[in-house]
């Protein structure tokens, strides 16, 4: 199918949306065939590790394969929408093939680089991502659209199926689309981590850095309990993804520090929907309430093409747990989860994470949403200072409120930007270079706070918000400790 995208041309600083056919993806080739197998199916019983991968960050060349689907994982889970016993990840398969083009060599030099964004502009998400595409090109547009002393180029693609929704098969023509161009020298994205699941081993072995302003599994870039994450995602041995966003291990400690100690909760009853990140979080929830004291009496996912959530509903309110944690996506369920939640008489308080963080959760909620929790890899646009408090404002005049990730993709587009310039400054712009430059910046003074990427393409900024429904808007709380 096309890929919808919006191109930023640097010669004219204006942005025009157009409808492409680029070539699509080999459905024979190991990028497409590989990682369509690479399911993205997380073992919400796994003990997850706070050790880090043993692969250094290191300048190389790519090679001429695409080893796909040396990222792959198969997981057999047992009891998927039931509570009960989960099945243990299976080992990882290996395969790979070349390709019949080869993708560019990362060191080649290109005169006029082109940087493209993947986020999800159709579906549930459409809202946040457009505010994440206007703060992508607002950076642009700072930089007049060029770098040391030559254009750039900026162009933002759909990363949405034509349901409204990500897909393997969106997120690979996406990369592929993105590998084979060779002034393509970065990606922003993507905003889903089961996405990136695939993604990056595409962009690895062609050494097309990324730089994703929200995807927060903890696999893609440290050890998380699931065998072989992160190695599989980086089969040329050389780190090329980094991120601007919390990770789900920091985030579930916060929530669980929070739920814990302030709000007074003993027990929880976990539910998560069945995608990457919300399995990711909610063993990453379960682990750091075990630690905390916190007793889990129910786990389960949710089955998002129900009508109704009335029988999970009355689970929750007969297990009698003092909290109900939704680890996911608002547009997976959790508004008719939380209306049927109150209509079953259930009193329970209601937590969620960033993923629910969002307007649209609300309204789908309706008045059930008063009083519900989420926690937020950041602080609140009010609380920024400095270079977030500046870019809110002139996003807000430009554009009207931002939303969760907002500066966060403000930050992705900066640090691209601070990369390519460096390359250019020596003039020679590659792939190769643009990575390695990104992993030495140091003490970045971003929107989101000042920060730098570790060897493992984290950052090292972990500020973590308390926000509840409140009269039918989102409130801020309070800061929140990950410490538990």
């Amino acid at each position: 199918m096309g890929v919808k995208s919006v191109v930023i041309h640097a010669s004219m600083g204006k942005t025009r949306a157009r409808d492409e056919t680029p070539a699509p993806a080999r459905p024979d080739s190991p990028a497409w065939d590989g990682a369509r197998r690479a399911r993205e199916e997380l073992d919400p019983g796994t003990t997850v590790t706070q050790a880090t991968a043993s692969i250094p960050h290191r300048r190389g060349t790519g090679r001429a394969l695409l080893l796909a689907s040396c990222c792959l994982l198969a997981v057999a889970v047992a009891g998927c929408g039931q509570p009960g016993p989960v099945a243990a990840p299976a080992e990882p398969e290996v395969a790979g093939e070349e390709l019949d083009a080869p993708a560019p060599d990362p060191t080649r030099t290109v005169d006029r680089p082109r940087v493209v964004s993947d986020l999800p502009l159709s579906g549930s998400a459409r809202a946040q991502a457009l505010t994440m595409v206007q703060a992508i090109d607002m950076a642009f547009e700072q930089a007049g659209r060029r770098v040391g002393g030559r254009p750039i180029d900026y162009e933002s693609m759909d990363g949405s199926s034509q349901a409204g929704e990500w897909d393997e098969e969106t997120c690979i023509e996406n990369i592929t689309r993105a590998v084979e161009d060779p002034s393509v020298v970065a990606v922003i994205g993507p905003f889903n981590s089961g996405c990136a699941r695939v993604q990056v081993p595409v962009a690895n072995e062609a050494g097309l850095a990324m730089v994703s302003p929200a995807t927060t599994a903890v696999g893609l870039t440290r050890a998380s309990g699931i065998p072989g994450e992160p190695d599989r995602y980086y089969p040329s041995g050389v780190r090329t993804f980094l991120r601007v966003a919390v990770t789900d291990d920091v985030q579930a400690r916060g929530a669980v520090a929070w739920a814990r100690g302030p709000l007074g909760h003993e027990t929880a009853y976990v539910i998560h929907d069945r995608e990457a990140y919300g399995r990711g979080l909610a063993a990453q929830f379960r682990t750091a309430a075990a630690a905390a004291g916190l007793r889990v009496v129910g786990f389960e996912s949710i089955d998002r093409s129900a009508r109704n959530q009335r029988e999970l509903a009355t689970r929750v309110r007969e297990s009698g747990a003092d909290l109900l944690y939704f680890a996911g996506v608002f547009g997976n369920g959790a508004g008719q989860l939380v209306r049927d939640v109150r209509r079953s008489g259930s009193e329970v308080a209601i937590m969620g994470p960033d993923g629910i963080f969002d307007d649209a959760f609300i309204e789908a909620a309706g008045d059930a949403a008063d009083g519900v929790h989420a926690t937020f890899g950041g602080v609140p646009p009010e609380k920024l200072t400095g270079t977030g408090q500046a870019f809110i404002r002139e996003f807000s005049e430009r554009h009207g409120p931002p939303s969760a990730y907002t500066a966060a993709a403000y930050d992705a587009a900066r640090v691209v930007l601070r990369a390519v310039t460096a390359c250019a400054d020596d003039g020679a712009v590659s792939r190769a270079c643009v990575a390695e430059e990104l992993f030495a910046i140091r003490d970045f003074d971003g929107a989101i706070g000042t920060f730098s990427f570790t060897d493992t393409g984290d950052v090292d900024l972990a500020r973590l918000s308390g926000f509840q429904v409140r009269a039918g808007q989102w409130a801020f709380v309070r800061t929140l400790d990950a410490d538990v």
